[in-house]
């Protein structure tokens, strides 16, 4: 399991050795990525993230950051988060929780203390086969 990241931001030799620590060559780009994205608990998009980083006089492309987040995220840096086909989020909260998603506004939020839920009645599994994690997003709306 991933530990979690108890303060923000990260220097940059914190956020070095939590590249090394997840088997990631800590190079200029990955680096200045991983900077902007630790500098709190958040929520990114890739298009957040490339913009975040250009104004922060990063220089990197599109295809870097996107190429940068699949890594970090198979990696166990960061958890990937699908709202939809459309709208991919990158969490800086690696350790196992939930998520609500407001379709209004179009903010992703961290549920806290839903891990319990009670999964014991799930039908449908292949013979020989467990549940191993499960990730919920709860999609909310005025309307």
């Amino acid at each position: 399991m991933n530990k979690a990241i108890s303060s923000f931001p990260l220097a940059r030799d914190e956020v070095i050795a939590l590249l090394r620590q997840h088997g990631i060559t800590p190079t200029r780009q990955r680096l200045v990525i991983a900077q902007q994205l630790f500098q709190k608990q958040q929520h990114l998009s890739a298009d957040h993230i490339l913009e975040s980083v250009n104004l922060a006089g990063g220089a990197v492309s599109r295809a870097t950051v996107y190429n940068t987040m699949a890594l970090f995220s198979s990696k166990g840096l960061v958890r990937e988060v699908l709202i939809d086909r459309e709208r991919v989020f990158y969490d800086s909260n690696n350790c196992p929780h939930h998520h609500v998603y407001n379709l209004d506004t179009g903010e992703l939020k961290d549920i806290q203390g839903t891990l319990d839920m009670n999964i014991e009645n799930f039908t449908g599994l292949p013979e020989g086969y467990r549940v191993v994690d499960t990730e919920v997003v709860v999609k909310i709306s005025q309307n």
